[in-house]
C-alpha cells in the first residue's frame, strides 16, 4: 500500500480518513477539494486538475482523498489500493451539516485557503442521491480493477476505524 485512492460520498469522512491513514503510513496526504478549489469557491480548469493529478501520481508514495469523476480514472489507474468508503447517506448527511457548523466561517483544513465552509441544497441533495446516482458508477469502476489492485470497501465507522487499527498493529509489528 503506497499509492492510495481514496473515493466516496460527501461527509463519508475521505479527509480524516486519509489524514490518519497518511499518519499511520508516513505518506503524503493530498485532499482534492484543497488542490481543486481557489479562495471564494472559484473551481480550477479540468485541464489543470489532470496536471495537478499526473504530477502527484508520478510519485512514489501518495494518498489522495477526493471524487472528482471526470478525473477519477488517473488516479484509479496508477493507484495500488483503492478505498471506497461505502457509508450510509444518513451519516454523509449528519457529517456535512455537522462539519458546517464546526467550521462555520472558516476553511476546513482539507479545503482550500479562502474556502469557507457552505452547505447549500444542491450539495445536500447529491449526499442524498449519491447511492443511487453515483455509487453503482463507482462500484463498476473499481471492481473491474479488482484483478490489477487491492480494493478495500469499508461500509461503516467501525469499519473504517477497525481498518485504522490493523494498519497500525501491521506497521507496528513491521518495526
Amino acid at each position: 500500500m503506497r499509492r492510495i485512492a481514496i473515493i466516496g460520498s460527501g461527509g463519508s469522512g475521505k479527509s480524516t480518513f486519509a489524514r490518519k491513514l497518511g499518519e499511520k503510513l508516513q505518506i503524503n496526504v493530498y485532499h482534492l477539494d484543497a488542490l481543486f478549489w481557489n479562495p471564494g469557491w472559484v473551481g480550477v480548469p479540468k485541464d489543470e486538475q489532470r496536471q495537478i493529478q499526473q504530477r502527484l501520481v508520478a510519485e512514489e508514495a501518495w494518498i489522495i482523498d477526493g471524487n472528482y469523476g471526470g478525473t477519477m480514472d488517473i488516479r484509479l489507474n496508477k493507484a495500488d489500493t483503492i478505498i471506497f468508503l461505502d457509508i450510509s447517506r444518513f451519516i454523509c448527511l449528519y457529517r456535512v451539516v455537522k462539519r458546517n457548523i464546526q467550521y462555520r466561517n472558516a476553511a476546513r483544513p482539507d479545503m482550500g485557503e479562502g474556502c469557507e465552509e457552505r452547505l447549500d441544497v444542491d450539495f445536500l441533495k447529491w449526499v442524498w442521491q449519491y447511492p443511487k446516482a453515483k455509487r453503482p458508477g463507482v462500484l463498476d469502476k473499481i471492481r473491474k480493477l479488482t484483478t490489477e489492485k487491492e480494493v478495500i470497501i469499508l461500509q461503516s465507522p467501525r469499519q473504517v476505524e477497525q481498518f485504522l487499527q490493523v494498519i497500525a498493529r501491521e506497521k507496528n509489528d513491521a518495526n
